[in-house]
């Protein structure tokens, strides 16, 4: 059984422990890839980062995580879903990523993202019914549709 989380906002102050989960998240795929470089991980999140769209995933009270969402007028945009290494895999970020999933429902919008190649991410996604649409160079395209499928 998943734990229980919480969705906590950020503040503009959490921008580097945001970073630092997001380096730990990413570290072992990227640097599969041979694309570690800490710098440019938090170059590239201080760049999106929107603090009133970001949110703490809580898990009994303790942060384990954190998403960030964008709405456009045709899409949602899942901008970043990270979840700890010693937290992944017990159904946490499935459980933060449902409020935008019923809201893409909702609203008929579809949900895009990208995700890092051959990182394990791109297994959970396929499995909530995202569906790769483009490749680039490190990252893998994702379109959920409003109504995905049943499995």
């Amino acid at each position: 059984m998943s734990p229980a989380i919480a969705l906590r906002t950020t503040t503009e102050q959490d921008l580097e422990t945001l970073v630092q989960m997001r380096i730990a998240a990413m570290r072992e795929s990227l640097e599969r890839l041979g694309r570690f470089d800490p710098q440019r991980a938090r170059e590239r999140f201080a760049a999106s980062f929107a603090a009133e769209r970001c949110h703490f995933i809580l898990s009994d009270g303790q942060p384990v995580g954190f998403i960030q969402s964008q709405s456009h007028e045709d899409h949602l945009r899942l901008q970043h879903l990270y979840v700890m290494p010693q937290f992944q895999g017990r159904g946490i970020g499935a459980q933060a990523l449902e409020p935008l999933l019923q809201r893409s429902t909702r609203e008929q919008l579809p949900i895009h993202l990208d995700a890092l190649r051959g990182s394990d991410s791109n297994r959970f996604y396929r499995r909530l019914g995202f569906v790769q649409v483009e490749e680039s160079e490190w990252d893998i395209h994702y379109v959920r549709p409003a109504d995905p499928p049943r499995a």
